[in-house]
């Protein structure tokens, strides 16, 4: 009898599906609409054999869909879901790099002689009543 993976597993295989620069801009992209590959092509500049590699990595994990059109092959996503992942992971970044944003200017308001790693040692000029 076989067990199933847990489901933490199949979590962390679906977030290293997401782990590639060029399939989030896909993702990003069909969020907004469905879109043939030479449209995607053009948006991400990457080599057509780079993006059908990754379209195919999106494919096998059923977060997107294809169907022929004549000669052209058009994408879509196979859940909206995806495209609110998306916007989550946004949200949470905006406030990640605004609260780094934020420590970066505490830093820059302390001046250079509290800087960690700056390299240099304060001199006579800058010690408090030297």
């Amino acid at each position: 009898m076989t067990r199933a993976a847990p489901l933490y597993q199949l979590k962390a295989e679906f977030f290293k599906t997401l782990g590639h620069p060029v399939r989030i801009r896909v993702l990003e992209l069909l969020s907004r609409r469905e879109h043939a590959v030479s449209e995607m092509l053009a948006e991400i500049a990457v080599e057509p054999a780079h993006l059908s590699q990754q379209l195919a990595v999106l494919r096998r994990a059923n977060l997107v869909v294809a169907r022929r059109e004549g000669s052209a092959v058009h994408y879509a996503l196979t859940d909206p879901r995806v495209a609110e992942l998306l916007a989550v992971a946004r949200a949470i970044l905006s406030g990640v790099l605004a609260g780094q944003a934020e420590l970066l200017a505490d830093l820059r308001a302390a001046g250079p002689e509290s800087t960690p790693g700056s390299g240099s040692t304060p001199g006579p000029e800058s010690t408090p009543g030297g």
